[in-house]
């Protein structure tokens, strides 16, 4: 009588194709611009636009909380749907860099306003760069 010894096979993942590998990358580039540059307000423009960008850093995903409840009923990795507009305005990148766009021409100065778009960016460009996108209406990452 004998017994096979089986050894198991390594499970592989399925890789990703080279786009989304791509698409990952260049968020993760301007992730990275976008960190540097808040850095470089906060540095140029004091400890108060220091912390505006990094407290847009962090705001975005206060959207999670939201409906704590209705999330918890949710399976796994499922936000509430009453929460998902809001989430998904916060985690639209076109949203902070519109902002960009028409700041020089707004009848302020304040530079503590533009680091916090750029800590938006970079929470956005992060959040992209590491898989997690907008959500569909039931509260589920989009494929």
């Amino acid at each position: 009588m004998s017994t096979a010894i089986s050894t198991p096979t390594p499970t592989s993942t399925p890789s990703r194709p080279l786009s989304t590998k791509l698409r990952r990358a260049a968020w993760l580039a301007g992730a990275l611009f976008w960190t540097a540059f808040a850095i470089v307000e906060g540095v140029n423009h004091g400890w108060l636009a220091a912390g505006v960008a990094f407290a847009f850093l962090l705001a975005p995903d206060f959207a999670l909380f939201i409906d704590v409840q209705g999330s918890a009923k949710m399976p796994r990795g499922g936000l509430s749907p009453r929460a998902v507009p809001y989430y998904n305005w916060a985690h639209r990148a076109l949203v902070p860099f519109g902002l960009m766009l028409v700041f020089p021409f707004l009848p302020v100065d304040a530079p503590a306003l533009f680091a916090g778009l750029c800590g938006w960016l970079a929470h956005i460009s992060y959040d992209r760069a590491f898989g997690y996108g907008l959500r569909t209406k039931e509260g589920f990452q989009r494929a």
